[in-house]
């Protein structure tokens, strides 16, 4: 059995009137085409240098402590130890406090208790969190002057993890006093 051809569709044919058409606008009839080659304006004349630029100018990072950089490091360094070490000595007290307003009604004196001693950790803590705020700006000063940092972020690394153990103790802590 014979099938006919099948005959054009009309989305088929509206492309291709569309495309005669399309191709007919790019001709033209005079022969006047714009020139490709450089134009006078375009050209670059004379010879570029670069221009000598100063280094950043970054205002000494105000920490507290004079000297050279390494004896800054050890002091804040030194600092947050020390405050870990009151940290670590609070702790057993506030634990107790807070374990013995475990369940009592807010207000109470048991739970008065625990809310001081908890708010003597986080003070605390605070200064912990000092020596790495200024670590933190001795981080960036470095940065900005590209210089090296690789003693600055591990005094830092040093100083963050003490305060993460900080946060989580408090953390617990406040837990179960609700």
């Amino acid at each position: 059995m014979h099938r006919p051809a099948p005959s054009p569709s009309i989305p088929s044919a509206a492309f291709a009137l569309v495309l005669a058409l399309g191709l007919g606008a790019c001709q033209s009839a005079s022969g006047n085409y714009p020139s490709l080659a450089i134009r006078d304006i375009e050209r670059a004349e004379g010879q570029f240098e670069p221009v000598e630029t100063p280094p950043l100018d970054v205002p000494e990072v105000p920490t507290g402590l004079t000297g050279p950089l390494p004896e800054r490091l050890a002091a804040l360094s030194q600092s947050a130890r020390a405050a870990h070490e009151r940290f670590l000595a609070a702790r057993p007290g506030a634990s107790r406090l807070t374990a013995a307003a475990s369940g009592a009604s807010i207000g109470s004196d048991a739970w008065a208790s625990a809310e001081v001693a908890l708010s003597d950790l986080d003070s605390i803590r605070s200064d912990t969190a000092i020596a790495l705020a200024d670590l933190d700006n001795l981080a960036i000063a470095a940065a900005v002057q590209s210089e090296e940092r690789t003693a600055i972020d591990a005094a830092r690394a040093e100083v963050l993890a003490l305060i993460v153990e900080e946060d989580s103790t408090l953390r617990d802590l406040r837990a179960r006093l609700r």
